[in-house]
């Protein structure tokens, strides 16, 4: 299903059952920037984006496209900033597939 938004549809390559499944595992919660030590800014990221990939074109709220906005930002700042290499294991990986996007499937 697509948001009806290109640019976030194109970012988030990964469908709400990947995310959702992704988001359980260790490395998912190991990654990214932290506030007080609880969930990281990428992981609550990824539990809306989860929630809106669900959602109808009809249903998109205004919060959600903002959110939409957010996460195409970063997709496409994290991507200019790949490492060099073999990325399969890397933090960098899994902070962007915190995000919707994972850089290891095909087309990306």
């Amino acid at each position: 299903m697509t948001t009806g938004d290109k640019d976030f549809d194109e970012a988030v390559n990964m469908t709400a059952a990947e995310l959702e499944k992704w988001l359980r595992t260790d490395e998912s919660q190991q990654v990214g920037q932290k506030n007080s030590g609880g969930e990281s800014t990428g992981h609550e990221s990824g539990r809306k984006i989860v929630k809106i990939l669900r959602k109808r074109k009809g249903q998109i709220t205004d919060a959600d496209r903002a959110h939409m906005r957010k996460v195409t930002g970063y997709v496409h700042r994290h991507l200019a900033q790949r490492p060099s290499g073999d990325v399969s294991g890397t933090p960098w990986r899994y902070s962007l597939m915190n995000w919707g996007h994972d850089p290891a499937k095909a087309g990306s």
